[in-house]
């Protein structure tokens, strides 16, 4: 399993694609699967466009909109970015083709901050032969 470090704003997405595609071509791994792992509870992992900036803001605006700032239990004042969490999720899992990933031409990996600045890891783990 290798590990990525990343130092992250207070809140965005920062594109991994490029860090895990290479981890992908060093890992002997012709046909398989690449399995990400975010363990953090504020912050996520996911798959989007990654052509136009735009896509990104308008996901962490869309988000903002479905958590809103209640009056949480949990009192160290992230609340929200702990459902944003859940909302997006912790990990994926992206097959593995002749020792490409399989994303298609739009495609990019985010690792997705709801709680920053921090430094944070992305697991990630590769599967095949």
């Amino acid at each position: 399993m290798q590990q990525l470090s990343l130092n992250t704003p207070a809140e965005g997405f920062i594109d991994i694609t490029g860090q895990v595609r290479k981890i992908v071509a060093a890992g002997n791994v012709q046909n398989g699967l690449c399995q990400i792992f975010v363990p953090h509870t504020t912050a996520g992992v996911t798959i989007n466009e990654n052509a136009d900036p735009d896509v990104v803001t308008d996901m962490l605006a869309a988000l903002g909109k479905m958590v809103p700032d209640l009056p949480y239990r949990h009192s160290e004042g992230n609340s929200p970015a702990h459902v944003k969490s859940n909302l997006v999720g912790c990990s994926l899992t992206v097959p593995i083709s002749e020792g490409r990933l399989c994303l298609s031409t739009w495609q990019g990996i985010y690792f997705c901050e709801f709680d920053g600045p921090r430094s944070r890891k992305v697991w990630v783990n590769l599967v095949g032969s």
